[in-house]
Formats: structure tokens, C-alpha cells, sequence
């Protein structure tokens, strides 16, 4: 089974952004900064990043994406994701009330938030970082280039047995 979710989930450029949407244009924004992405990626503990990038130190940023206020409301798993990066934003699309954001219940002294088309992305607020310790940053690192390779694998060799 390949590992990979949808490119865009519109066609229409009226249309309301989608996750995946954002995610395409967090991931070019992160890119312009020389962090690597993968969607998708399962943590321990039974979670999952939206997004997952590493710069070229080596650094771990989660970005999560919320396309809908209930969802961003009622999400209680998130804090989970802190210790699996050195960074963590949130990720809305353009015109989004991104306000929720800014009480204590989401951290805004430790996550940072991104603002998203699907073309492009801004940092609107800076995520403060937290360094991993080097065992978790390993495993992360480690899990995150045997994930991308196995993508690469699917995309070239899709009947590859993975």
C-alpha cells in the first residue's frame, strides 16, 4: 500500500481550502527555508503529524493543521506531539480566526502558528524551541528518512513488497 495522502482535495480555485491544501503551501514555504517535509507521519504513542519537516541541522518541526474551528477546539491530543520535535505550529488557512490560538490552552508561548494558500504560507507568530534530547531526536530523524524512503520506493516501484 502506498503511503502517501491526496495532492490537493480541490480542483476549484474558489473552493475553501482543505488540509491538503495548506499543507501544500506550508511545505513550499518550508522548503524556501531549507526544511524537508513529509505529510502524514506516525508518532509513537499512536499519534500522527500533519507535517513533519527537518532542517539541515537536523532539527524536528510539527506543524499542525486545522481547517476547522471544531476540530482546533476539540483537539486534546496535540500537546502530545511536543515531545516529539524542537518546534511546533499551527497551521490555518488565509482567513481563518486563528484567535483561539492566542489563549494559554494552546501554548502560545511555546508554539508558533503558520497562515496558509495553496501556493504560499507565512510565519505570523515564531515558534519557541525546545531542543530534543538526542535519543528522541535520533529515533525521530531515523523514522523520518525510512518513511520518505519507502515513499520514494512506492512512487518508482509501486509493486515493490514494503
Amino acid at each position: 500500500m502506498l503511503d502517501m495522502p491526496p495532492a490537493s482535495c480541490v480542483d476549484d480555485p474558489l473552493s475553501p481550502l482543505c488540509a491538503a491544501d495548506v499543507a501544500r503551501g506550508v511545505t513550499r514555504m518550508l522548503l524556501r527555508h531549507d526544511l524537508i517535509t513529509i505529510p502524514e507521519v506516525p508518532l509513537e504513542g499512536g499519534r500522527r503529524a500533519d507535517l513533519m519537516a527537518l532542517d539541515a541541522r537536523g532539527n524536528v518541526v510539527v506543524v499542525e493543521i486545522k481547517v476547522s474551528r471544531a476540530d482546533m477546539l476539540g483537539d486534546g491530543k496535540w500537546p502530545d506531539y511536543l515531545a516529539h520535535c524542537d518546534r511546533f505550529y499551527w497551521a490555518v488557512p488565509a482567513g481563518f480566526d486563528w484567535s483561539p490560538l492566542e489563549s494559554a490552552a494552546f501554548l502560545p508561548e511555546r508554539t508558533g502558528i503558520i497562515v496558509a494558500d495553496r501556493y504560499d504560507a507565512a510565519i505570523v507568530r515564531e515558534a519557541h524551541s525546545v531542543a530534543l534530547p538526542a535519543h528522541v531526536r535520533k529515533k525521530a530523524t531515523l523514522n523520518f528518512a525510512r518513511r520518505a524512503g519507502r515513499r520514494m520506493i512506492g512512487l518508482t516501484d509501486p509493486d515493490a513488497a514494503m
